[in-house]
């Protein structure tokens, strides 16, 4: 037998009774990918109230590369628990927060000297790499990209590139943030990559005699492979090119890596892929493993910037977060993470890019380690997104016990975040589901 257990067609009758609830008591804002509700996890496996049992291609979005429940982490909650809640960092101190800083600093990119402070969120580490960079600098200019996703509140959702659902009628905006163009090489209409990103970086010297000039721009803020823009993976040549920009005009370079951190893409961090060190980096989702904390970490000297009492937060680096991400790492680093989320990448590359081959409405398949998505066109001469075909498998995977979600300005990727402790088993009978889905819906 599977690890898909399904007993009733999704919603079942508790489902739809919660739902019920939950439409006259919860805001219809909140969106969400599955219509039913959770009543266990483990690993990369959850069942909901109905007792069906589906595999989670979703992850929390990337919340969860360690896994549903790992004991590990719920080990050290426990203990946590029986201790102390929370006294507040701000209050009186705790080691927890301390060695999970020491730890970060240690594993995040570069030999410098660094430091690292917590919060609650990914947009709430955003918000404080732009205050320390402004502090730093002197300067008030952001340059984000196109595409980007950075969070929902005001900093994070101005340096954010999508306007429905996240911009729209919400404004106006904060001031002083600028977009730049990303490479999307599948859509690019250059011969070559390299034709792109020389075209791309030369604009980039432009923006500054036309927009902005650099002595204005205290950072630029980079996902190492956009995460809700797509899952677009950039070469190493035009991230290596933003950062070289950066350091001719002293501009701090912000990693974000909030979705692409702790192992999703083979590398601790994204952005080692690239062979850049950033000057400051936000991280949040899979560091705790559920449990809400999101850390800045950069360059000592930057860093200090701000006076006592500027940066922080009640519930910041709170002690089951620094305790649960600090056995996230050791996960990580202990249970060769890493080399399990290329293998991943390796599968679903082979699968589906044989898949490509016979299917036109399949566009683009395209991985860094675990983190994969799937681009579905109308037709592949004009690239037309086909939106509508990604929520016919959706739901179909959906009903047949995959849990996935979409990704892109039009919705028309799949974007897979497996959990990276996910079996062989589980991972081939996932990707069995989503297949047939795709042929099924393909061939309608």
């Amino acid at each position: 037998m599977g690890s898909i257990q399904l007993r009733t067609k999704i919603p079942g009758p508790n489902a739809v009774e919660l739902l019920t609830r939950k439409a006259q008591n919860v805001p219809k804002g909140p969106f969400n990918t599955i219509h039913t509700f959770a009543s266990k996890g483990e690993g990369a496996l959850i069942t909901d109230v109905d007792g069906n049992t589906f595999i989670d291609f979703a992850g929390a979005i990337g919340s969860l590369n360690v896994g549903h429940c790992p004991p590990g982490v719920v080990a050290a909650l426990k203990q946590q628990i029986d201790a102390y809640l929370h006294p507040c960092f701000h209050v009186m101190m705790y080691e927890p927060y301390v060695k999970l800083a020491e730890t970060l600093n240690r594993i995040s990119p570069g030999n410098h000297q660094k430091k690292t402070f917590f919060l609650n969120s990914g947009a709430e580490a955003v918000e404080n790499a732009v205050k320390i960079a402004r502090k730093y600098t002197g300067r008030k200019a952001i340059i984000s990209f196109e595409r980007a996703f950075h969070g929902r509140t005001y900093m994070a959702m101005s340096l954010t590139s999508k306007v429905k659902p996240y911009k729209y009628e919400f404004g106006p905006f904060v001031p002083e943030t600028y977009k730049w163009a990303y490479p999307y090489y599948y859509r690019s209409e250059f011969d070559t990559p390299e034709q792109l990103d020389k075209n791309l970086l030369q604009r980039f010297e432009t923006f500054f005699q036309s927009e902005v000039p650099p002595e204005e721009i205290a950072a630029v803020i980079m996902e190492p492979i956009q995460g809700e823009g797509g899952f677009v993976i950039p070469s190493k040549q035009f991230v290596k090119g933003v950062k070289d920009l950066c350091e001719k005009h002293g501009i701090l370079f912000i990693a974000d890596e909030v979705q692409t951190g702790f192992g999703r893409t083979g590398k601790m961090f994204a952005i080692e892929h690239f062979d850049v060190v950033p000057d400051l980096m936000t991280m949040s989702k899979s560091l705790g493993a559920g449990l809400p904390i999101s850390a800045v970490t950069g360059r000592a000297e930057i860093m200090d910037s701000p006076n006592v009492g500027e940066i922080g937060g009640t519930y910041g680096g709170s002690p089951l977060g620094c305790v649960a991400a600090l056995e996230v790492i050791k996960a990580i680093e202990e249970g060769d993470l890493l080399d399990r989320a290329e293998h991943i990448g390796e599968v679903f590359q082979k699968r589906f890019s044989a898949l490509k081959k016979q299917y036109p409405q399949i566009g683009d398949v395209r991985n860094i380690g675990a983190m994969c998505a799937i681009e579905f066109v109308k037709d592949s001469k004009s690239k037309s997104p086909n939106k509508e075909l990604v929520q016919q498998i959706i739901h179909t995977s959906h009903q047949n016990g995959l849990i996935i979600m979409t990704a892109g300005l039009f919705g028309n990727i799949i974007r897979l975040l497996t959990p990276l402790v996910i079996t062989d088993d589980q991972l081939e009978e996932g990707l069995d589901v989503l297949e047939n889905a795709i042929g099924v819906c393909c061939r309608d």
